[in-house]
Formats: C-alpha cells, structure tokens, sequence
C-alpha cells in the first residue's frame, strides 16, 4: 500500500528536518488513521510540492514527520479545465470526484438552463461540498496538487472559452469526436460538459459562438457523472502523443 498523504499550508522543511502535522488534518493522522511512530507518510502543500518522512512522534492531534525526501509534481504543458452542470442524484458530486482522481486542475461548476438542480443562494454551500470533495479525492489519488474549484454563469463560462487555448462542449450532435482533434501544444484546455437533459441549443451556440468545438466523446449518450471523465481521459492520452 502507498504511503498515506496529508495536506499541510506549507512543507518547506529541508530533507533531516522535522514537519509537524497538526490542526485537522493533524488529527485526522493520529486519531483517524492512527499513524505510528516509524511509518511513512506525505504531506503536500496542495499547490504541487510535497515531502516524504518518517513519523518520529506521535502526539495528541498531531505527528512529526523527519523529511527524507522533497517532491514536487512534473510540470504539464496543458491544465485541464472541466466545466460540469450542476446534476441531481450526487452525479455532479461523483464527477467531481472522479475527475480530481484522474487529475484535473480546475473544476467550474455551471448551473445549466437543464440543470435540475438549483444552487441559487445555496452557491457556497455547494462551492463548499464539492471543495471538500476534490480535497480528499486528492489525498486519496496521492495528490500533490487539490484542483481549485469555482461557479460561472453561462456568460462566465464564455469568457472562459475565450480565454483559454483550446475548448470542447461534449454534445450528442456533434460530427466529429474529441479523439480525433488536434490539440494545442500548451495552455488551458476546457471541456463542457451538460447536465442529465443536455445541454440547451442556445447554451451550445453561445459556447460554439465563444470558440468551443461541439466533440463526440463516445458512440452513445453518456451520463454527466460519465462524459467529462472520459474525455479527459482522452485529451491526457492524447497529451501524451504529441509529446
């Protein structure tokens, strides 16, 4: 089993040096997962960079981790960027799971024209969840970075589209699919994907308007928890190839 990972404000303690863990995450470690003095551990910053010791002590609502090794994660020429609707039944919520496992640097959620689900005032309540739920999807995928998470508008996300190198909105009546797109060599790449009734013919001239390629990502209609991960499994595969 790999080495458990918690998340700290700061890990710029020098290899020999010792980096005490504490406040929640300090003791979610020595009372949850019951760390021991002599096991393993990571600890990251969130931003990238992290350390890897051994527990020298374990103390109440806290450990001290000895550093024996500075990591950081490899730089990427691209950062993923999904937009994902607002959904009902926690399927938004599992997109956002999966999506931070499989390593997406920023996740927009949209409430749609379809999206049944309403935010509303409830937006940072719901801002809320889904930060705590990329926080520990991180920890669980051995993350050094925790995607940042925010809300746009429909108008938001335009301007998002206009600001980015490179834009896909996954829809059914796309004619081409995603796999088959040149990629641009660096930037901001971002992927919308609708809520479970689609996305609406205005929202997908706007965004196609914005510089958005309307893209298939599979031969049938797939779920909103299901679409976004597999096109950024498919814009990383692909990534990789023109590396």
């Amino acid at each position: 089993m790999s080495d458990a990972l918690f998340l700290a404000e700061a890990v710029d303690v020098a290899v020999g040096g010792v980096l005490r863990l504490d406040g929640a995450e300090g003791r979610h470690a020595s009372k949850v997962r019951r760390i021991r003095v002599g096991e393993a551990v990571l600890v990251a910053d969130g931003r990238g960079n992290a350390v890897r010791g051994v527990t020298r002590l374990v103390g109440d609502g806290f450990i001290d981790v000895e550093v024996a090794e500075a990591l950081a994660e490899t730089p990427r020429a691209h950062r993923w960027v999904a937009v994902q609707a607002l959904a009902k039944g926690g399927r938004d919520e599992l997109a956002v799971e999966t999506l931070t496992e499989l390593g997406v640097d920023e996740i927009i959620a949209w409430q749609a024209a379809r999206s049944v689900v309403r935010w509303d005032a409830k937006q940072a309540k719901g801002l809320a969840k889904w930060a705590s739920t990329v926080r520990e999807a991180a920890k669980q995928a051995r993350r050094f970075s925790v995607p940042d998470v925010g809300f746009a508008t429909t108008r938001e996300v335009c301007q998002r589209i206009s600001d980015a190198a490179q834009a896909f909105v996954l829809h059914e009546s796309a004619d081409s699919y995603l796999d088959t797109q040149p990629l641009v060599p660096s930037g901001d790449i971002i992927f919308i994907v609708g809520p479970e009734g689609g996305i609406a013919p205005d929202e997908l001239a706007v965004f196609a308007d914005a510089g958005a390629a309307p893209v298939l990502v599979a031969d049938h209609v797939l779920r909103t928890s299901t679409a976004g991960v597999v096109a950024l499994a498919q814009l990383q595969a692909m990534s990789r190839r023109s590396l």
